[in-house]
């Protein structure tokens, strides 16, 4: 059965730019009120994230927190019964994504790796589904963003690509540890977005599409509809979807 959203209450982290604002956007699209986390994104952004959000008709609130500190984790949580008093989606799409060889893997570089792209999401699931078990309906949706390391070995992102691995399998086990009320999902993008912070032409990135079966590149959009599939699709849970063109296949 397809859910409606409709003023259903979601948080989403690393909101106010990339592919969480696209995330964002489409769920405020489908009638969905947004907690927008943000760590370290300029002012001017965050306030153009929210104003965006808001032109769907629907509640948007900002809140800053580093995810890799528990007790900002917390205040997250605060701010959500605050001004929401319930919970009904969490999508964890906040992430670092450093470019490492095993061996160069720093002690300092895998620790804000694990603390942001697993141990956060850790910690908000198990929060989350306090709050959700309180919901009038109680239950809810988690749907957290992994990356190309769940496939196999990404040696160029060593343990970005562990952290992600480890993240789908934590969506396994929430998704059988926390049904029938709270159903869990996962999402692999693939080129949706020119990296963060490393110049690429549109030549160069075009060729990055090349060498997937459909033979061209995404958009963050693309991401922030399959989640709104996810949450909209009651039948789904444990499952991960590839939002990049076939990418895996190759």
């Amino acid at each position: 059965m397809r859910i409606d959203l409709k003023d259903k209450v979601a948080l989403v982290t690393g909101a106010a730019q990339r592919v969480g604002r696209a995330i964002a956007l489409e769920l405020a699209k489908a009638g969905v009120h947004i907690m927008v986390n943000y760590n370290s994104t300029a002012p001017d952004q965050v306030r153009e994230t929210l104003h965006d959000i808001k032109s769907h008709g629907v509640d948007a609130f900002e809140i800053q927190a580093d995810v890799t500190k528990p007790e900002e984790i917390d205040k997250i949580f605060e701010a959500i019964n605050e001004k929401f008093g319930r919970l009904d989606i969490v999508v964890n799409s906040a992430s670092v994504f450093q470019q490492r060889q095993l061996m160069d893997v720093s002690l300092a570089d895998w620790e804000l790796t694990m603390n942001v792209n697993l141990r956060a999401p850790f910690l908000i699931t198990q929060q989350a589904a306090k709050v959700m078990a309180n919901n009038a309906i109680p239950g809810g949706t988690i749907i957290n963003i992994c990356d190309a390391g769940v496939d196999g070995p990404w040696n160029a992102y060593s343990h970005h690509g562990i952290s992600k691995s480890a993240l789908w399998m934590l969506t396994q086990v929430t998704a059988t540890s926390l049904g029938p009320s709270i159903r869990a999902n996962a999402i692999i993008p693939g080129p949706v977005m020119k990296p963060a912070g490393r110049p690429m032409s549109d030549e160069e990135w075009a060729k990055v599409g090349e060498t997937n079966p459909l033979s061209k590149t995404g958009t963050a959009e693309d991401v922030g509809r399959a989640v709104v599939y996810l949450c909209q699709e009651d039948f789904l849970t444990g499952t991960l979807i590839h939002v990049n063109a076939g990418e895996h296949l190759t």
